[in-house]
């Protein structure tokens, strides 16, 4: 059944109903509440406190001088585009053409693009949760439907897939599954044998496999996670998503690309004539010059997080009240408290009596509620200063006290 249709106030003129149902961002909520307030440390949004490096900045300041201001390339410069073929070829050491290659207008606008590509009203994509919630809103913007598969804390701390479950999950109106490794908001990372099962299983039954691997670089027992592409050949239903913006802090630039066969990339081209006309020129050669100059600015960041994480994960394993698994990737603390049950309520109060934001587990999904995400991308001196504040809040919480002092 269609949605009914919702008048907006004031314009006696209807919308979607589609787009009427879709919630606002749990994580947006709860910073509503403090964001602008410069007393309150902010580490619900997923992203760092270090600014784009100056090398980045420089080369697309002088493209912008050089006139690189105009219509560009749909699916991305070529110099991007090779640019990228050749990071991904030394980093998983495997052949990758530069046209599997598209650059789009951030990582989301890949996900969204794809899922345009992909679904037809009522048809459904397998989604590992909990997970990044965008991925379910874009599924519903285009008359999709979303089927969740839930991690679980085998051992009682650290998450594990059941295969059996995820392959259960599939029907006939399924066209792709959705994996996000390293997970945004747990870290659990998708084991290489598991990814080889899962592209198996999808040139069987002839699905997409949509790899989120946003989080790659960002791993403390490796150079980098393990990947979908070092399974895959240049015309597997394999569709990897990515980002600069969290290894080289471009959060704010808006760019992604997406590496896939060139077929569906053509594709993806006719969509973007539509819904971008290609990311500026000169916002992509400061990308080249990320991809190209960016590995020491890539180990500083991997650095600063392996040393936030462990002391996020040595504060909160230290409370006996929360459960929370050791970071092996991404940069996310995803930890549960014995007694609070409400993540949302309990992440506004966080920030009204304590100044301290974190995002809500309810805002990833099935299986994300009783949790909460903390961003540890950020120095040591700001994170044990809002560990402070969060574990004075747990304390006062749990123990019925209810409010800081």
């Amino acid at each position: 059944m269609l949605p009914a249709r919702t008048v907006l106030p004031g314009t006696k003129a209807p919308i979607s109903g589609y787009i009427a149902d879709i919630p606002t961002s749990r994580i947006g909520d709860v910073a509503a509440v403090g964001r602008g307030d410069p007393d309150v440390i902010a580490l619900w949004f997923g992203e760092g406190d270090l600014p784009t490096p100056r090398f980045i900045c420089d080369a697309a300041e002088r493209a912008m001088h050089a006139g690189e201001t105009f219509y560009t390339w749909q699916r991305g410069i070529p110099e991007l585009r090779e640019a990228i073929a050749r990071y991904t070829a030394s980093l998983y050491r495997i052949d990758c053409a530069a046209d599997r290659i598209t650059v789009t207008g951030s990582g989301m606008q890949a996900i969204i693009l794809t899922c345009q590509a992909l679904i037809d009203p009522g048809d459904n994509i397998v989604i590992i949760s909990p997970v990044w919630p965008n991925i379910v809103s874009a599924l519903s913007i285009v008359r999709g439907v979303s089927k969740p598969v839930l991690l679980e804390r085998k051992d009682g701390v650290n998450w594990a897939l059941d295969l059996d479950q995820l392959f259960g999950a599939v029907d006939e109106r399924t066209r792709a599954i959705f994996v996000n490794s390293p997970s945004n908001p747990t870290g659990w990372t998708m084991p290489s044998a598991q990814q080889r099962a899962i592209l198996d299983f999808a040139r069987k039954r002839g699905i997409w496999v949509m790899a989120d691997e946003v989080y790659a670089r960002i791993v403390y027992n490796a150079p980098h996670a393990p990947s979908f592409l070092e399974h895959a050949t240049a015309d597997d239903p394999l569709i990897v998503l990515q980002s600069f913006s969290k290894p080289w802090a471009m959060t704010g630039w808006r760019l992604g690309w997406m590496t896939s066969p060139n077929s569906f990339g053509e594709e993806i081209a006719k969509l973007l004539q539509f819904n971008l006309s290609g990311s500026p020129a000169f916002l992509q050669r400061g990308a080249v010059a990320a991809i190209e100059q960016g590995d020491a600015f890539v180990k500083t960041m991997v650095d600063r997080c392996r040393a936030g994480g462990e002391l996020v994960f040595q504060r909160l394993s230290a409370l006996p009240q929360v459960k929370v698994a050791r970071p092996e990737a991404a940069f996310y603390a995803f930890f549960s408290v014995d007694g609070i049950d409400d993540s949302l309520a309990f992440a506004k109060k966080l920030v009204t009596d304590y100044r301290v934001g974190i995002a809500p587990g309810v805002a990833f999904g099935p299986g994300g509620e009783g949790n909460f995400r903390l961003c540890f991308a950020a120095g040591t001196e700001r994170l044990s200063t809002a560990m402070d504040r969060i574990e004075a809040g747990i304390r006062a919480t749990v123990n019925g006290t209810g409010r800081a002092a």
